[in-house]
């Protein structure tokens, strides 16, 4: 099971800085300025193989503003929502009134929580130490975000504070069904099925949670994870509709490919771009399926394909089926694609193709010169999945022009047949193993370069 972990506290205790050390991103904007976090903010910490959400908030402040009352809203719905909760404080000042009032709705909640002391640089104040202890917290975990002190312990700390459950969802290969509002997912997972296991409605957003249907296939285990319609706005959205985006992009963390339903009626739209991208960004195949084209006449047909957002190169990298959820059309081809879009996401290839296949590439497009010096392309082994990942060595990394670098990253999807597959090539600078040492001569060597000088002396 996915678990969420929300960091409170009031203003300018230095919410936003943990956040980004613990995600190892700048998502959070962080000023010496309070306030400037007003939505919740998401990233994933990672503990080895397993990912848990991280949600930042915003400062709980005693104020009457609507302003304030709404960002306090927001962090305590993060916080009812979570499974774990960091009660974060500022470490260099006496426990006040705000953090006596957090602390008290913090118990309320009956959730299982950590205290942290931040801006702890060098010894922490005892004041707020013996505040605590006075208030009955025994555990304190001390850190400075901002010097990344103590930050992989908390970590530690962290992880073993979390409770431990099994996953939601049982064994096979797992398929998210991701898409706008009344798409038509629940539909067409229960036509596939052939079971009304889900709740349809004409009203969008009847799904709001993630809802796995598992399911067999030729003696293979699959499931189906319906999760809610992505709604635009959901970072400021209602509880429910927001977490439902959450549970959403839990289960797309674990599943192994999204089938991603747009509502060909409408098109893709700007918010079905975001959520495909946001999905590219977890590293996770994708495959686009038109639904309802049951309703749209050939016109209509032709008029989809020639959309500027079809015709982009973002979505020219997927592979689209047409499908009607109501009718059942074109769910056998679907599923083929799906099931082998996710056996490419899972393969492993050898040193040897993918080198065989970058000599080709280079002889058929020889790398350009930058900078007077001709680019060399040495060799290429693979990384790792999700996203798939190839190392590419030469000896000016950092100087390969992008187009280049586009070109051998369209040859390799093409060749592999990696389409709707996510696809990342990292380059390397290959140092000289040999560059600055000095070979060490054998004996032999040495005598016969004594008896080459002797004979060079008695020639002179």
């Amino acid at each position: 099971m996915f678990t969420s972990i929300a960091i409170i506290g009031r203003p300018n205790v230095g919410k936003s800085t943990l956040f980004n050390k613990l995600t190892k991103t700048r998502q959070a904007i962080v000023s010496d300025f309070s306030g400037l976090t007003k939505d919740r903010n998401y990233g994933y910490i990672s503990f080895g193989d397993k990912k848990s959400l991280l949600i930042d908030t915003g400062g709980i402040a005693q104020d009457d503003s609507i302003l304030k009352e709404d960002i306090a809203e927001q962090a305590w719905i993060a916080a009812e929502e979570s499974n774990l909760i960091i009660f974060l404080l500022d470490g260099s000042e006496a426990l006040n009134k705000e953090d006596l009032d957090i602390l008290g709705r913090l118990r309320k909640l009956n959730k299982k929580y950590i205290a942290v002391l931040n801006k702890v640089d060098k010894k922490s104040d005892s004041l707020i130490k013996d505040d605590l202890d006075k208030q009955g917290i025994k555990n304190i975990f001390e850190v400075s975000a901002e010097h990344s002190i103590n930050i992989t312990d908390l970590k530690s700390y962290i992880k073993n504070s979390l409770p431990e459950s099994e996953s939601d969802f049982p064994e096979g290969k797992k398929i998210a069904i991701l898409g706008r509002p009344n798409a038509g997912k629940s539909t067409f997972i229960n036509k596939f099925i052939k079971e009304d296991r889900l709740i349809v409605s004409e009203i969008a957003g009847t799904t709001i949670d993630a809802i796995s249907i598992p399911f067999s296939i030729n003696d293979e285990d699959f499931i189906f994870i319906d999760t809610a319609g992505i709604r635009k706005g959901y970072r400021n959205a209602h509880k429910i509709e927001y977490f439902s985006y959450v549970r959403a992009m839990h289960s797309v963390e674990e599943c192994s490919v999204v089938i991603f339903i747009c509502d060909a009626n409408e098109g893709l739209v700007d918010q079905d771009l975001k959520i495909i991208n946001m999905i590219c960004e977890m590293g996770k195949p994708v495959v686009i399926a038109f639904n309802k084209m049951d309703l749209l006449s050939k016109k209509d047909k032709d008029a989809l394909y020639e959309t500027k957002k079809m015709q982009s190169t973002f979505i020219a990298d997927f592979i689209k089926v047409e499908i009607s959820g109501i009718q059942g059309k074109g769910f056998k081809r679907l599923f083929k694609i799906t099931n082998d879009v996710i056996n490419r996401a899972q393969k492993k290839y050898s040193t040897a193709v993918l080198n065989k296949l970058l000599s080709k590439f280079t002889n058929q497009s020889a790398p350009p010169s930058v900078g007077g010096r001709q680019l060399k392309l040495k060799h290429i082994h693979f990384g790792g999945m999700n996203p798939t990942t190839f190392i590419v060595h030469s000896n000016q990394d950092k100087k390969i022009p992008q187009n280049y670098k586009k070109y051998l990253e369209n040859s390799f999807r093409s060749a592999l047949k990696l389409h709707s597959v996510q696809l990342k090539l990292i380059f390397r600078k290959s140092e000289n193993p040999f560059d600055g040492r000095v070979n060490k001569l054998t004996e032999r060597q040495i005598k016969k370069r004594q008896r080459m000088l002797k004979h060079v002396k008695k020639s002179k």
